[in-house]
Parts: structure tokens; C-alpha cells; sequence
């Protein structure tokens, strides 16, 4: 009896545990979870949000599948990695960018950064993150505009950030307004209840764990209060610019950022480190996205030193 037992004993190797999900349902997750941040930005900004978001999310579309076209692989949009890639770096953008910046940056991400790195799986820094950093570089006027706030006055704004740095001037808004998102920036940053909403969603349905997300935002928090000696502006610091978005959609992605849980914690803290000392030292007022793509390249390293070793592991 034990010998037909043994005999049905099956030997494969890993991963052992499947966990059921598939590429297409996270990438619909995530593209829920970004709904409210789309929902208020289009409200904020008006009805050319969605324009643009629209525009990135078709260029990504119509990038990959001329890729897959040119150079005869199998068509991959069904797994919608595409449409959240177009849809985090329409989000990331100003209402009031000209069409033609959006198309260039949302054929870099998708052709550059991630087909001819082999696609999904195979990118080594985040599509969204590199073009947006790509177009702050290319199209430095046309990313430096904040759109009107059609839910106030119809009247541009300056970043918070930029106030906050001297670069332009102005009052800094209310703290409930940064919350609700009354204030400027790119479409999708500025409404920091709808980024929570959407975090909320992606740890209830388990696509992300907190580690990343809750390191990055709280070490920014407590270094710019070190820095600024004021907490209401360590806040300001971090309901400004792109951090939210960044640290929940962008800092989380399973491609580019490390596996382990230790490894999250260490990448949230060089995130959190670069983007302090960016918006402090920096030309810029904003560093969420560069400093996302930078950590992005230590992802391997940091993943090989905090993996658990196997038991009786030897060096070779």
C-alpha cells in the first residue's frame, strides 16, 4: 500500500503554490483602484483629463501593438499591462500638456522602456515612471503647466511644491483642500482621499502589501519635518506633487520593485531618502519620479541581499 502511495508522489519544481490570479486580473485591480484618482481629477480639471488620459492610454495600446506587429511576437494587450501603463502616466500629467508631448511619452514607456526590454515581466524600470521623467527632460514647458481648477475659479494655481521651494508665489492651500485635491498639479496627483480609496482597494484585494507604500510616505513625512522643523509642512510635503500616486501605484509595481517584504521596507526608505533631498537640493521641485526610477536600478541588488536563504544553503 505504501509503495503505490510513493508512486503517485510528484516531483515539479518552483513555485509550488499557485495562487490563482492572473496578470489580466491584477492589471484590472490596479485599474480600478485608479478610478477615483481619474473620477476627481476630471472634476477638478474639467472634461480635457480624460482627454489626455484617453490619449496616453490609446498611444499605449497602439505602441505595443505595432511592436508586437513589427516584430511578429504574440499580441499581448489582453493582459491590460498596457492600458495601466497609459493610464499611471496620464495621471502623472498636467490637464493642459499639448497632445503631442503625451504621444511621444506614452510610445517611450511603452516601446523603449518596456517591448524592447522583452515586455512585461522583463522592464527594468517602471514605464510610467522613466517617461515621465523622460518629458520632464524633453518637454520641460509643457510639463511645468498645472491645468485649471475648474472646481474653484477656472484659475491656473502653482504646485505647492514650487511655493514651498520659492520657485513661483503664492499662498499654500488649505489642508483640506489638499486632501480633496483643490490645488495645482498633474491630473491624477492632487486628490489625496481618492489615492487612498484606491490604495485601500489594492491592500483589501491583496495585490500590494503596505511596506513600500507606508515607508516611503512616512519617511517622507519625518525627514521633512526634521528638515522644515514643522509638521504641518512635513504634510504639505507629503499631500504635494506626486508622492501618493508614486508611493501607491508606482513604487508597488511587481516588476521593478523588490519581492521580499525587507526588500520593500529598503526600497521605500531610498525613495523616500531621494525625494526629500530632490525637492530640498534638487532643481526641481518634485522628485517622486526620479526617485522611483533610480531605486529601480538597485531593485536585483536589494532583492539577492534580503532573500532568506534556503536551509544548508552552501556558497559555491
Amino acid at each position: 500500500m505504501e509503495q503505490a502511495k510513493e508512486s503517485k508522489l510528484i516531483v515539479s519544481v518552483s513555485p509550488h503554490i499557485g495562487s490563482g490570479r492572473t496578470t489580466r486580473g491584477i492589471m484590472l485591480d490596479v485599474i480600478i483602484a485608479l478610478l477615483p484618482a481619474l473620477i476627481a481629477g476630471s472634476i477638478i480639471f474639467g472634461i480635457r483629463s480624460l482627454l489626455v488620459v484617453a490619449v496616453s492610454v490609446a498611444s499605449c495600446l497602439a505602441g505595443e501593438t505595432l511592436f508586437n506587429l513589427i516584430t511578429k511576437r504574440k499580441h499581448t494587450i489582453g493582459d491590460l499591462s498596457a492600458v495601466v501603463t497609459g493610464l499611471i502616466l496620464g495621471l502623472n500629467l498636467p490637464a493642459n500638456i499639448g497632445i503631442y508631448p503625451v504621444v511621444i511619452g506614452s510610445l517611450f514607456a511603452i516601446i523603449v522602456i518596456k517591448c524592447l526590454f522583452g515586455g512585461l515581466g522583463k522592464n527594468f524600470a517602471n514605464p510610467a515612471a522613466a517617461a515621465r521623467v523622460m518629458m520632464l527632460l524633453a518637454f520641460s514647458n509643457a510639463m511645468a503647466g498645472t491645468g485649471e481648477i475648474k472646481a474653484v475659479d477656472a484659475v491656473a494655481s502653482p504646485t505647492p511644491l514650487a511655493i514651498m521651494k520659492g520657485m513661483a508665489e503664492g499662498r499654500l492651500p488649505k489642508l483640506t483642500d489638499m486632501l480633496l485635491g483643490l490645488r495645482g498639479g498633474a491630473i491624477g496627483e492632487t486628490c489625496a482621499i481618492a489615492l487612498l480609496i484606491g490604495f485601500a482597494y489594492l491592500l483589501i484585494r491583496k495585490v500590494i502589501t503596505w511596506h513600500t507604500t507606508v515607508v516611503y510616505v512616512g519617511c517622507v513625512f519625518l525627514l521633512s519635518w526634521l528638515i522644515y522643523r514643522s509638521p504641518e509642512l512635513a504634510l504639505y510635503q507629503v499631500l504635494s506633487g506626486g508622492l501618493l500616486i508614486g508611493a501607491v501605484f508606482m513604487a508597488t509595481d511587481y516588476v521593478t520593485t523588490p519581492t521580499t517584504n525587507l526588500g520593500k521596507v529598503v526600497f521605500g526608505l531610498g525613495c523616500a531618502i531621494m525625494t526629500v533631498l530632490i525637492r530640498k537640493l534638487g532643481a526641481y521641485p518634485e522628485g517622486v519620479s526620479f526617485s522611483i526610477l533610480f531605486m529601480n536600478l538597485f531593485t536585483n541588488y536589494i532583492d539577492k541581499l534580503t532573500r532568506r536563504k534556503p536551509l544548508g544553503e552552501v556558497k559555491a
